[in-house]
């Protein structure tokens, strides 16, 4: 994933935030919490996980489909990749 080296950083930081997120659903399941408390934290988790992945097909969308100077083939490829994760993920 060298074309988001620039974001690398960023990335990384969010996904430690979406660790401690899911380290804290663990921490209230352990603990017993109400089901509430539970299903807003993982809600918490799932926006965090849907944000980082927007990020990433940002990231791939301008990189391997809209930047200018690719081939056709490069731009299809690149569209052929997105849309294989995009289906693994509405799945």
């Amino acid at each position: 994933m060298s074309h988001v080296t620039g974001t690398n950083a960023d990335l990384v930081a969010r996904v430690r935030r979406i660790a401690g997120q899911v380290n804290a659903v663990e921490r209230e399941l352990t603990a017993d919490a109400s089901c509430t408390k539970v299903l807003h934290l993982v809600a918490a988790v799932r926006g965090a996980v849907n944000g980082l992945m927007d990020e990433i097909i940002a990231e791939h969308l301008e990189a391997h489909v809209a930047r200018p100077g690719l081939s056709d083939e490069e731009r299809a490829e690149g569209a052929e990749e997105l849309l294989a994760v995009i289906r693994r993920y509405a799945k």
